[in-house]
């Protein structure tokens, strides 16, 4: 297998990645979810960002 030597999570200059195959837990975990208080969570799959979509709609300490 040619990927047994490359890590399948970690960080590249600073920027998180992970190519494991997807799995609605871990794509749940990073769009919403209310038990990380991330607003930018790392990717469930490539390399990069994505965004905790709960926190959109329930911030902390709003307006009001």
């Amino acid at each position: 297998m040619r990927d047994e030597g490359r890590k399948r999570t970690g960080t590249w200059i600073g920027i998180p990645y992970d190519w494991r195959r997807p799995t609605k837990a871990r794509l749940r975990s990073r769009w919403w979810n209310p038990d990380d208080p991330r607003f930018l969570t790392p990717k469930a799959f490539g390399w990069g960002y994505d965004l905790n979509v709960y926190w959109l709609f329930h911030r902390k300490g709003g307006h009001g």
